[in-house]
């Protein structure tokens, strides 16, 4: 068995094209999406919109005079910049062409009915896709309103001393206009002092400045699972050549039996796979400064576990075509369709949720998510023992039918 995975190594190794494809040819992938995704995170500034449909002089006038942000070069680090629409209609259409994420609205009678203490209702408008952008517009509509209606039950106890004090009369008109003029002066006591309104204060505090991840913890694994699957892949071209040519039945003739052979073919392909990720690996560590994460071990595991799960889908594969070239096509094309889905060219937990789902079709998909699970989110061995159990599936399910099915006859 060792000697006939050596003799697959020696052709291997012989083989100048293979090794550029093998080695040299994933590396120019690598180097290309390296550099185009160098220094991409960006420490934009968030921006919100804030429009009212009420008339000149409102209430809402006066609260969002306290939060529109006048001059962005005055704001702290990390605050946000509030910005106002002047029509409700023209907003809404702007979201609805992309141009806004969303925005915060103020009804028409919104003074009218904070004076009547009948209430009032903020709108939030919001691009569907934009999921940040609602949570934060939700969670600034709900201070407003709560610290709106903090203050108005402070303003509708003081109106109820000033009734009955007899400072006021107790009748409807003179309450409602005791509450404008109350309301009134607070926003312009705020105003005055050109502090914060009390129901947007927030404090910041900002640690260093915002780095740019290193492209290589998702590139490289994810070149690494493409290239070494497609590497085993194309292997099965090789055992079909073998047994068009006759060399699997003379190791027959010369008592090697057929699990031998078998065992032989796989142990080449799988040490060529293992001599792959090494160079990967190594290369990684020494000229892309590749972080492995809190569990070096996990991600050596998950290198060795996709290595033979790679390996049996080789053997599997030369045993469901008949011709070297059928092989090649098949492993070609296997590997081309199985890449970007299972997120070899771009990291998964960027896609919709319903094509990662579709995604775990693959063996690609639980190999690149256990890398970015341990490279990029910190996690532990445990968290990607679902992963590696679902590469070891894999590997039983793709060997089951390369024993099957694997013969050393071409008829």
């Amino acid at each position: 068995m060792w000697l006939i995975a050596l003799k697959d190594l020696r052709i291997f190794v012989k083989d100048r094209a293979a090794l550029f494809f093998f080695i040299i040819f994933p590396f120019m992938f690598i180097l290309l999406f390296y550099f185009l995704n160098l220094g991409a995170a960006t420490d934009e500034r968030l921006t919100y919109y804030l429009v009212t449909s009420e008339a000149e002089g409102g209430l809402s006038h006066q609260i969002i005079n306290l939060m529109e942000t006048k001059n962005e070069s005055q704001l702290k680090p990390g605050e946000p910049v509030f910005v106002v629409e002047s029509n409700f209609d023209e907003a809404y259409q702007k979201v609805k062409d992309g141009q806004l994420s969303g925005f915060i609205a103020f009804p028409a009678d919104f003074t009218e009915r904070m004076t009547t203490g009948s209430g009032a209702q903020l709108e939030v408008v919001v691009d569907a896709g934009a999921g940040y952008d609602r949570a934060a517009l939700n969670g600034i509509a709900a201070a407003i309103a709560s610290q709106v209606g903090a203050e108005q039950i402070v303003i509708k106890a003081s109106v109820s001393l000033l009734v009955e004090g007899g400072i006021i009369p107790p009748d409807e008109e003179s309450i409602n206009q005791a509450t404008r003029q109350i309301l009134a002066e607070i926003t312009a006591e705020q105003s005055q002092t050109g502090g914060e309104p009390s129901f947007i204060g927030f404090d910041i505090e900002r640690v260093g400045d915002i780095e740019s991840g290193n492209p290589a913890d998702y590139v490289i694994p994810g070149y690494l699972v493409m290239f070494v699957f497609f590497a085993a892949a194309v292997t099965a071209e090789a055992i079909v050549r073998e047994r068009q040519n006759n060399t699997l039945e003379r190791l027959l003739a010369s008592s090697v039996n057929k699990s031998t052979i078998l065992g032989g073919v796989y142990t080449g392909t799988a040490v060529r796979g293992l001599i792959q990720i090494l160079i990967f690996w190594v290369a990684g560590i020494l000229f892309f400064k590749v972080d492995l994460g809190q569990s070096p071990l996990a991600v050596i595991i998950l290198s060795i576990l996709m290595v033979i799960m790679s390996s049996a889908f080789a053997v599997m594969l030369a045993t469901l075509v008949r011709t070297q070239r059928s092989a090649g096509s098949l492993a070609r094309v296997t590997a081309l369709i199985l890449a970007p889905l299972g997120g070899c060219w771009w990291p998964l937990f960027i896609l919709p949720e319903w094509l990662q789902t579709v995604a775990k079709i693959s063996p690609h998909a639980w190999a690149n998510t256990g890398f970015n699970k341990l490279m990029l989110f910190g996690a532990d061995l445990g968290a990607v023992v679902p992963e590696m159990l679902a590469l070891v599936v894999f590997t039983v399910i793709f060997g089951a039918i390369a024993i099957w099915r694997f013969r050393t006859s071409a008829v």
